[in-house]
């Protein structure tokens, strides 16, 4: 079986959004829970792991990164 980027749905103080998503983006966040249960021998929320999902993809956007990094400067820099 393939390894999931998303490895464990951490235990951190949630603060809740709602938003909508796209019926096929659903169907693929319930798949990905199958699937991360079916590794972990446990059951997992969906709606969990969104977070983690956005996390590691906003990690892992460097032209994210790349423009947090200057408006840091400039905040810092005064």
């Amino acid at each position: 079986m393939s390894k999931l980027k998303i490895a464990a749905v951490p235990d951190d103080k949630p603060v809740k959004v709602t938003a909508e998503l796209r019926a096929s983006v659903h169907r693929d966040l319930l798949a990905y829970a199958d699937l991360l249960s079916a590794q972990s021998g446990q059951m997992v929320d969906p709606a969990k792991l969104i977070s983690p999902m956005l996390f590691k993809f906003m990690a892992t956007d460097r032209g994210f990164l790349k423009s947090r990094r200057q408006t840091r400067r400039l905040v810092e820099d005064g």
